[in-house]
């Protein structure tokens, strides 16, 4: 969510900072500030309202020099957005400066004790608690006083923390929110993600929970919660920074979208090594998938519709019951779950809190624990372990909706449904070896979808002004379709619902009238016939139908829509990863017709680390 920079080397920091923060902006912020110490350890600060832009006009006719800060974008919790509420916040003394990423959830009782010691609080964050802590708590040590002030801290923190008494250090500490150190020749660098140190360092340490760090011009010095100094290993990143640009697409949504047959590619090489059998990928051993009872996936958002889908593909080949289940309310019901059963987490960044939280819960009721994860060294695969992590490969994914990566989530599914079909014998050896090759098709066939771009602007553009779109399918096109509205809404902020066609009649055909625009994804030809039923029932009421359906299905459909979007003939269980693009385009187009900012969409975030 809100992102973290800090520098301390040989150059004046404030240009990284910006730097650094400029390639954060993708993750969703209302305010940004920064914080530095100049030359005689005097702490400026300076900060704005809005997007970064504000910032850098602010900067321009008044930069403070130095060579140690810190810099932040803010993403709302604690406070409206506001130049009082963004971050950094300093201490009554103005010594101390802290950027904080989390939620402190004993922030009120910590407040009130604070204010009797005489504190007086000039925002309504949570963060500023952590600044007068620190001062209160402050005996000439900033490193014995973070670790101090951690142990009474509750709740999910990554800090950044510079003092004017100790100019010559850079301290951070985080539990349960993301924080990256890196480090080159001269200088050290920490960051909420890897994007903002990739133009200075690929040798980074991913911080764990409850750890901290002292960074100098001389290096990083790592801390476990009792102060014990931590051995770090530094983990080099092997994309560029070219990979996270946008390489001359107008939005980095729009480059994303394009990258989705490569992204497919590199999910499905490494689980394809030439012999059919081999599934050692999969972190189960063929005893384990034969006893398997049941399997929990669960996911927030994005990935909580690649979960539905993996719901459907794995019963229909493994023959396993399948829960799919949102994160945030998994753990609050008492989950049944334990022994001979899966759970699998997934999530891009490998961050999301909620997804984190109900992976602990799992784990400690005695599931096996997977995970389906994008980012290397994210907290999520550290907690299962990299045997148990299954990357996706998918790349940086900088817009905040998803694309690639719940593409290949789903991809990812497929593959876990074709493993434990085989290994359990649910299907024959010949069937296991067609999907594979259906599988390995996949990116060219992508590539073909990709050519309705041009059509889809122009329909767009007829229809961008609407106020309301469903989205209808049945089978695996209503798990397609749960995602096609929540990316309409979350990139052109247009209302939009899906649902279960054949729900139409308990209660949303109400909302059916003359002119409303419903979208129909039509893969699945064993429920054309009733596919087709509910559009008849949609036009009768005199809606707009359009529909997103294979080429070898079109005759049938051909005359049942106002409008269509063929896609290339494939597979049942493969065909809605193809139909899923124009309808990610779909959404693309729309908001770009309707002016909305495509990459940062309003009040949303990249990474949710917090509850």
């Amino acid at each position: 969510m809100c992102g973290i920079v800090g520098y301390i080397g040989g150059q004046e920091a404030c240009p990284i900072l910006m730097e650094g923060l400029s390639r954060l902006s993708y993750r969703g912020y209302d305010s940004a500030g920064v914080a530095v110490l100049d030359a005689h350890g005097k702490l400026n600060i300076r900060k704005a309202k809005g997007r970064l832009e504000n910032l850098e006009a602010l900067l321009a006719s008044d930069m403070p020099g130095g060579s140690v800060g810190i810099g932040h974008t803010r993403w709302a919790t604690h406070g409206e957005p506001s130049d009082l509420n963004a971050h950094p916040h300093t201490d009554v003394k103005g010594g101390i400066a802290v950027v904080h990423n989390g939620i402190i959830e004993n922030h009120d009782t910590l407040r009130r004790h604070l204010q009797s010691q005489g504190c007086v609080f000039v925002s309504q964050t949570d963060t500023e608690v952590v600044a007068h802590l620190l001062s209160t708590l402050y005996q000439g040590s900033m490193k014995d006083t973070l670790l101090k002030a951690m142990g009474m801290l509750e709740g999910s923190y990554a800090l950044g923390v510079v003092c004017d008494q100790e100019p010559g250090a850079l301290f951070c500490a985080r539990h349960e929110s993301p924080l990256v150190v890196g480090a080159k020749a001269g200088a050290s660098f920490i960051a909420s993600d890897i994007p903002a140190l990739l133009s200075h360092t690929r040798d980074v340490i991913f911080l764990q929970d409850k750890e901290m760090a002292v960074l100098t011009r001389e290096g990083i010095q790592v801390y476990d919660p009792f102060g014990s100094q931590r051995q770090h290993t530094f983990y080099h990143v092997e994309w560029d920074l070219s990979s996270a640009e946008k390489g001359g697409y107008a939005h980095y949504m729009l480059k994303e979208i394009h990258e989705q047959p490569t992204a497919l590619h590199s999910t499905f090489a490494p689980r394809n090594n030439g012999n059919q059998h081999d599934y050692r990928w999969l972190p189960l051993t063929q005893e384990e998938a034969g006893k398997l009872k049941k399997i929990s996936i669960v996911a927030c958002g994005t990935a909580y519709h690649a979960g539905m889908f993996g719901k459907y593909v794995i019963e229909k080949l493994a023959r396993v019951p399948v829960m799919a289940d949102i994160a945030s309310e998994y753990r609050y019901r008492d989950p049944i779950i334990g022994a001979d059963e899966l759970f699998i987490a997934v999530s891009q960044s490998g961050e999301t809190a909620d997804t984190l939280a109900a992976l602990r819960e799992a784990k400690r009721r005695g599931a096996k624990v997977i995970a389906i994860c994008n980012v290397v060294g994210s907290t999520i695969s550290r907690e299962v372990g990299e045997a148990n992590t299954l990357y996706t490969y998918a790349g940086p994914e900088i817009a905040v909706a998803s694309t690639k990566a719940y593409m290949t989530q789903v991809e990812m599914m497929l593959l876990i449904a074709l493993a434990l079909a085989d290994l359990r014998g649910e299907i024959t050896p010949d069937e296991a070896e067609r999907l594979r090759t259906e599988i390995a098709a996949l990116p060219a066939k992508a590539e073909q979808a990709l050519a309705i771009e041009e059509k889809m602007q122009r329909f767009a553009s007829t229809v961008s002004q609407k106020k309301h779109v469903f989205f209808v399918g049945r089978g695996l096109d209503y798990a397609l379709s749960l995602e096609a509205a929540l990316k309409l809404k979350e990139v052109s902020y247009v209302f939009s619902e899906a649902y279960a066609a054949g729900e139409l009649k308990h209660g949303p055909i109400a909302l059916l009238q003359e002119g409303r625009l419903v979208v129909a994804t039509i893969t699945q030809p064993a429920l054309l016939d009733k596919t087709l039923s509910n559009l008849r029932e949609i036009k009768a009421r005199g809606a707009r139908v359009l529909a997103i359906c294979r080429e070898d299905l079109e005759a049938k459909v051909v005359g049942e829509a106002d409008d269509l979007i063929l896609i290339p003939a494939a597979d049942d269980l493969l065909a809605p990863l193809l139909a899923v693009i124009p309808l990610q385009l779909f959404a693309y187009c729309m908001a770009v017709a309707r002016g909305c900012d495509v990459d940062k969409p309003r009040n949303l975030a990249k990474s949710v680390t917090v509850e």
